[in-house]
């Protein structure tokens, strides 16, 4: 009954206002009309006078309105100027009704209506002396355009005339509906209203019933699931099959960097809008899973999204999100120690190779002969160092490494000194040794080797007349053993690559520059062997490597 009253008063409120405001907005329209067909007569007659009096200058200096337009047509209907276009690309207008009514009369009007019904131009011209149409143009809206305009405005008056009717309709139905609004829910049978609706009521306490069972169950499960989602370490994201999020578990507001308390509610691409990840979505919307691996905030994800059908009907999406950052990085590390072991050992099995075959083939001259063997054996001696320094480092990796042994640090660098001192003095570079007899507890031979190594590089990317220094010195409870130089340094962006295995700044791994590749990353493993601390500081000066030792004691002997 409600409904009915509303709906009647409503559509009679609306047929009012529409019909009304019909009419009025005609009646204005055509108001308007005329004053302005007034208005351009009489501006016409003064521009004319004007333009008579003093030219074409005159029009030029004229500051018309948007909406004017100035014409002049000579009797021959071609136009002279026009102060909206260029005269010469005009048709001519011999048969415009407005300038042959000129003609005929002295002056004449008509009114044109746009292709699109949207303006409507009024035209008014007036015979020169000289035979010549001067004709002034106005633009307004036609009545289409007026009634178009103008429809908020009476949707606005329509949906007022409609609230009031339903005010009324609400006075009228109050009493009626009184009883039924205060029936009390939590106890339907306890009401005593109309008899009429005692079954009704009677059904709504039994389904009443059962929804408070039902309830109970579905926060039973949604405590289970909740239990077993937050705990995973794997992102989970329930969606319907719109794609917004029904349920979202912390490790998938980990793994995207979402800060938000819920995101029940949400699109889906609100929280990742990638181009991958929304080809993979629309995917699975279409019924298909798709899989791809994600780059988020520079961890990789591995990403599982497959749609939950019911028979064709797609009724919602799982997405499964996994770090699998660790294993991208290893594969990437694979690859490149893969290349670069490639890259090792084929540059001396080729030389190898190569000379042997002249050697075989009998092409080398016997003069040759001893250089060739000299050459082979550089290169077996490379092949040698470099299989040595990959199965020290495996040994490292893999904690195959003897006992540990109290280590004087002192005589050790003396003796990497020593065999490195032939090597110093053929590039010109002094080696020196300074500083305190300390010991720590290590492995001589990966201390005599890690020693080694940082040595050997501060000669070989050493200026000539350069110096390299091992120092030694206590600092409160740890020892610190520093190998520095005076050479060309290592660039700020190369710093963070340097103890990867392979890894050289001279990207071409020029073989002018002695050594493996592997020193660098065989110290770094040393040092986490002796869970020793290494840092680096480097510039165009000179680089020092330092080492930290910690909680070892000093003998107090000092150089």
């Amino acid at each position: 009954m409600k409904r009915r009253l509303f709906l009647s008063s409503a559509i009679l409120a609306a047929f009012a206002v529409i019909l009304t405001s019909i009419l009025v907005t005609g009646a204005v329209h055509q108001i308007f009309q005329t004053s302005m067909k007034r208005e351009v007569a009489a501006e016409a007659t003064y521009l004319c006078a004007g333009f008579e009096e003093y030219g074409a200058d005159y029009l030029n200096r004229l500051h018309l309105k948007h909406d004017h337009r100035i014409t002049i047509i000579d009797p021959q209907g071609v136009v002279q100027f026009d102060s909206k276009g260029k005269p010469e690309t005009m048709e001519n207008h011999r048969d415009r009704p407005e300038v042959q009514n000129a003609w005929q009369s002295g002056s004449g009007e008509a009114s044109r209506v746009s292709a699109t019904l949207r303006e409507e131009t009024y035209y008014y011209a007036i015979l020169m002396q000289d035979g010549s149409v001067f004709r002034l143009a106005s633009s307004t809206q036609s009545l289409l355009a007026a009634y178009d305009d103008l429809f908020w405005l009476v949707v606005l008056i329509v949906l007022f005339g409609c609230g009031l009717a339903a005010l009324l309709s609400m006075l009228f139905t109050r009493t009626i509906v009184k009883p039924l609004h205060r029936i009390d829910l939590d106890a339907p049978e306890k009401n005593a209203s109309y008899e009429e609706i005692a079954p009704l009521l009677s059904r709504i306490q039994h389904q009443k019933h059962q929804i408070s069972l039902q309830r109970q169950e579905l926060d039973h499960q949604r405590l289970q699931f909740a239990a077993l989602t937050e705990h995973m370490n794997e992102g989970l994201i329930v969606l319907d099959r719109e794609g917004t999020v029904l349920s979202c578990n912390k490790s998938a507001l980990r793994l995207l960097s979402i800060h938000l308390s819920s995101t029940v509610g949400l699109h889906m691409l609100s929280l990742h809008r990638g181009q991958r990840f929304r080809d993979a979505l629309q995917q699975a919307m279409q019924g298909e899973s798709a899989a791809d691996v994600l780059e988020l905030d520079g961890r990789y994800c591995q990403c599982f999204i497959s749609p939950v059908r019911e028979e064709e009907t797609v009724l919602g999406i799982m997405v499964i999100l996994m770090d699998v950052t660790e294993r991208q990085e290893r594969e990437k590390l694979r690859r490149e120690f893969t290349a670069n072991v490639s890259h090792e050992l084929k540059t001396p099995l080729t030389a190898i190779s190569g000379y042997a075959e002249l050697m075989m083939n009998g092409v080398a001259r016997p003069e040759d002969v001893p250089e060739f063997s000299h050459s082979i054996y550089e290169e077996s001696q490379r092949l040698i160092a470099l299989v040595r320094d990959l199965m020290f480092l495996s040994r490292l990796e893999e904690g195959l490494a003897p006992p540990r042994e109290r280590v004087n640090l002192l005589t050790l660098s003396q003796r990497v000194a020593a065999a490195l001192d032939s090597k110093a003095k053929r590039v010109s570079v002094s080696v020196s040794v300074t500083g305190e007899a300390l010991e720590v507890d290590g492995i001589s031979s990966v201390l005599q080797e890690m020693l080694y190594n940082l040595l050997d590089n501060a000669i070989q990317y050493n200026r000539p007349g350069g110096s390299a220094t091992i120092s030694l010195r206590q600092e409160g409870e740890d020892v610190l053993l520093q190998v520095s130089d005076t050479g060309i340094g290592i660039p700020k962006t190369e710093q963070s690559r340097i103890f990867e295995r392979f890894y050289r700044v001279d990207k071409s791994h020029n073989r002018t520059i002695e050594g493996t590749g592997l020193g660098l990353a065989i110290v770094k493993h040393g040092a986490a062997l002796h869970h020793a601390q290494l840092e680096l500081q480097s510039d165009a000066h000179g680089t020092c490597f330092t080492l930290r030792f910690f909680g070892a004691e000093s003998s107090n002997t000092t150089i």
